[in-house]
């Protein structure tokens, strides 16, 4: 067990993995009282050695762990990468690549929908992962031998696991499959929190295009007060004052201060301040200038048969071809189907579209039927029924 805490070990570390084929990689970090992560330890493993990286050690300098992760002969392997590419993103404007996600893969190799690492370290490596030290403060220093046995365990089981997916995938002819998930993960703009764009993950149904002119103006400003002070949103104010103040459009410290959950003070108070300046820019745009709503949730108008009938088919298909269904298709992306035979989702897409989407549209377009025999389901191709008729 070593705990690397010095740019000169990290940077020796980091040469001999270079001509590896492979490094797994995990990170613990804490984001409770922050809107950026905080990093805490970086855990990286070889195919023969695997250490701990300290990144808050006096003197750290990370630069050569970045260096490894840009090496395009090593793939960086990951379970739920996700996270772990946001904070290197935020550090280093950089992702690592070439990546491979675990998560991912086990999802096109039918291990089910988004399946913990501890399940799959448990059926692929053998492994037994106590997650009694997952909500540990990763922050004090120093790190208990537990701490660090549980926090390396993430990244030497994972050698295991990627090797036997990567087999896996191989036999199947379906490593081509995880490369549109993979060019998410590492596509700069998965990670881009352009505090302009803030307000689109609010949820409202208006579609009064002053009133979200309002919200876009004030949601955005919060965004980028919270990024400025590195405090979570709701510590700088929260969804649902938004929306009150969003509909009421207050243009005095007095009418802000009546919003529920403020008072005098915070009005009279600089964020008070930049509350009433995001307002007054909404209110003086021009009418052209104004945000048009959000893509209406078109779910409710949605033939509710035909989603039912496309849900068995998905279900039929990923047994079929053993495959998890979220990696397939979502409830909203089957409902945008049954309400557009070129709606945009993955589904009508590269493999997904051979998997499921072109029987998706048959369906749909009664060309292609459900029926039961015994206790199995099976699909009746009817254009070619009518073909030969």
């Amino acid at each position: 067990m070593t705990v690397i805490s010095n740019p000169e070990d990290l940077a020796s570390f980091c040469a001999r993995q270079a001509d590896a084929d492979f490094v797994t990689v995990d990170t613990e970090f804490l984001r409770d009282t922050t809107y950026w992560p905080k990093l805490c330890l970086i855990q990286v493993a070889g195919p023969e050695e695997a250490t701990a990286i300290d990144p808050i050690a006096p003197g750290m300098d990370l630069a050569p762990l970045f260096e490894l992760f840009r090496a395009k002969g090593v793939t960086k392997v990951f379970h739920a990468a996700r996270q772990d590419l946001e904070i290197f993103y935020h550090i280093t404007g950089d992702l690592p690549s070439p990546v491979f996600d675990t998560q991912v893969a086990a999802m096109v190799c039918g291990f089910g929908d988004q399946v913990s690492y501890e399940k799959l370290a448990g059926r692929l490596a053998g492994a037994r992962i106590d997650k009694s030290s997952r909500f540990a403060d990763w922050t004090r220093r120093p790190l208990t031998p537990k701490l660090l046995n549980y926090a390396l365990s993430d990244v030497t089981h994972l050698r295991k696991v990627y090797g036997k997916l990567t087999r896996k995938l191989e036999r199947s002819g379906r490593a081509g499959w995880l490369d549109e998930d993979m060019a998410v993960l590492t596509d700069p703009a998965t990670y881009d929190l352009d505090p302009a764009r803030a307000w689109l993950r609010l949820k409202t149904r208006s579609h009064d295009r002053r009133y979200l002119a309002v919200l876009r103006e004030i949601a955005t400003w919060r965004e980028s007060e919270a990024q400025r002070r590195d405090v979570p949103r709701n510590r700088v104010i929260r969804d649902e004052q938004l929306y009150d103040i969003a509909s009421n459009a207050p243009d005095t410290t007095e009418a802000l201060a009546r919003t529920r959950g403020l008072n005098m003070d915070f009005a009279r108070g600089r964020l008070g301040h930049g509350l009433l300046k995001a307002v007054k820019l909404a209110l003086q745009l021009p009418p052209e200038a104004l945000p048009e709503a959000p893509e209406r949730d078109d779910s409710e108008s949605a033939p509710g048969p035909l989603i039912e009938l496309l849900k068995v088919l998905l279900k039929m298909k990923c047994e079929e071809h053993d495959v998890a269904q979220k990696l397939l298709a979502s409830t909203a992306d089957l409902e945008r189907i049954a309400l557009d035979d070129d709606a945009e989702v993955p589904a009508l897409h590269g493999w997904r579209r051979e998997v499921f989407g072109e029987d998706a549209l048959a369906l749909k377009q009664g060309r292609l039927a459900l029926a039961a025999k015994g206790s199995r389901l099976k699909l009746v191709r009817l254009d070619a029924e009518l073909e030969t008729a």
